[in-house]
């Protein structure tokens, strides 16, 4: 059996990787621009709970079964390339500037608690204690410890060395293709190919460095209404995201963007200001008119794991397995019931 796969991002990859650990053979990954996709700009933070909002109970449950499939994913990665991925289980803290803030960070306390997922609330000293670095002003907040990261470019990094083949090469129409079984996994680029409503949705990110961390922890924190997360890599720099904009497919880093990072980061982590500037970004994920992806089979035949907006990191083992069983078995236990194309039209 061949399998061709459109867009080599870090949802097509992963793919790969399943049907290779199921002993698929003949796998060919199509991308005419590799490297370019939402993976590059992504901070790999594996936080389902936060990432949800009210009436999204279908896509946090999925995203809570694909966070569940993490750590045996990671190691599977990395025992079968070699490269080591950065997954890391200190835990996410959820930290708030003022009181107004604080009442953010206890509606999300509120959806951790109502997913059954573990939050432990915090005042600003724990805080402190914890990431003693933080600022005094910081009033509150809570560790969530199920909440993980990974380094998203060491991982694309690492699903290169699949013994897969890779053709530098946009495909236009799918119909061109002459492998057994066809997967559209390209982002933004699969609303052209398949014609789903999968739009690009701008995010602007930073890349600080400094000699070594200032956090130890993932924050997702509030400043003055503004939200921010920080995530820390072990060789000191600091991943500041990440802007939500509906732009179409503009990729200009602007001054605003930037501002609206910086401000809040070093609110509550002074010493940012100290950091040196290393990379700005923006790249554009795929979302949907609900904000969830399409995981199919397309009337064609075709199989499509797109419009995974800001949680394609989290969702790729889930997402994954979910495709490569479809391949294999021709059904999965995962429940992607909810991800079909057909709600749309």
């Amino acid at each position: 059996m061949s399998v061709a796969i459109v867009g080599a991002g870090i949802i097509g990859l992963s793919i790969a990787f399943e049907l290779v650990e199921r002993g698929v053979e003949g796998i060919v990954l199509y991308d005419g621009d590799p490297g370019r996709g939402a993976g590059l700009v992504a901070a790999g933070m594996l936080a389902p709970t936060a990432e949800a909002v009210f009436g999204e109970e279908d896509l946090q449950a999925l995203m809570l079964e694909s966070v569940r499939r993490w750590p045996s994913f990671a190691a599977r990665v990395e025992a079968r390339t070699g490269v080591p991925i950065a997954y890391r289980t200190e835990g996410t803290l959820l930290v708030a500037l003022t009181a107004d803030d604080q009442a953010e960070v206890d509606r999300l306390i509120g959806f951790y608690r109502r997913a059954g997922t573990a939050i432990e609330p915090l005042t600003g000293r724990q805080l402190r204690a914890r990431e003693p670095l933080l600022a005094p002003r910081v009033r509150g907040g809570a560790f969530a410890p199920g909440d993980h990261q990974v380094d998203p470019r060491l991982l694309l990094r690492a699903l290169r060395t699949l013994p897969v083949r890779f053709e530098r090469r946009e495909i236009t129409d799918l119909s061109t293709l002459r492998e057994d079984v066809t997967i559209v996994a390209t982002g933004i680029g699969s609303a052209a190919l398949t014609g789903l409503p999968v739009r690009p949705v701008k995010g602007q990110l930073l890349r600080l460095r400094g000699p070594e961390p200032l956090l130890r922890h993932v924050v997702r924190g509030v400043a003055a209404g503004r939200d921010v997360y920080l995530v820390p890599r072990a060789d000191g720099e600091l991943v500041v995201g990440a802007t939500e904009e509906e732009r179409g497919a503009d990729l200009t880093v602007t001054a605003g963007g930037v501002l609206d990072l910086l401000r809040p980061a070093a609110d509550l982590l002074p010493g940012v200001a100290e950091l040196v500037l290393a990379e700005t970004l923006a790249g554009l994920r795929p979302g949907t008119p609900d904000n969830a992806p399409v995981i199919d089979r397309l009337p064609g035949g075709a199989l499509v794991a797109t419009g995974h907006h800001r949680n394609g990191v989290l969702l790729a083992p889930a997402t994954a397995a979910a495709i490569a069983d479809l391949i294999v078995f021709d059904s999965t236990e995962i429940d992607i019931s909810a991800f079909g194309s057909g709600r749309f039209t």
